[in-house]
């Protein structure tokens, strides 16, 4: 989104871009939904154990039950942390290159390659957002 608003002469911060676009478009939270789902896993699971433990389950089919929802929660878990691995690595190589790209245009402001630069700048942000998605 950010790349189509400077396309369109917006000349704030990634960050403000992102305020916006966030406040106008309300999206689901499906990190927290997965949350949700790690905490009620490990509540099942726990039931599961007392219900071994009270013999209302048989201990074979409990610890088949119980293995396959600890690799199911692990699952969650490992993906829950790729996303935020990844959220966070592409925040940082957004700013860094925001910033960047700002200098550059603030040095040569007012001069006759600030035109070409804006232009390059578009690129720069083409490509990276290209080599994130």
């Amino acid at each position: 989104m950010y790349l189509y608003a400077r396309f369109l002469g917006y000349k704030g911060s990634i960050t403000d871009c992102d305020l916006w676009a966030k406040k106008e478009f309300k999206k689901r939270n499906f990190n927290t939904i997965l949350e949700i789902e790690i905490d009620s896993m490990q509540v099942d699971i726990s039931k599961l154990r007392e219900a071994i433990d009270l013999g209302v389950v048989k201990q074979d089919m409990g610890a088949a039950r119980i293995s396959m929802l600890q690799k199911e929660l692990r699952a969650h878990i490992k993906q829950l942390a790729d996303e935020k691995h990844l959220t966070d690595r592409q925040g940082l190589i957004l700013a860094g290159a925001d910033r960047a790209l700002r200098e550059i245009l603030l040095i040569f402001r007012d001069d006759p390659i600030e035109g070409p630069l804006q232009e390059a700048s578009m690129g720069v942000w083409t490509k990276i957002l290209q080599e994130e998605s």
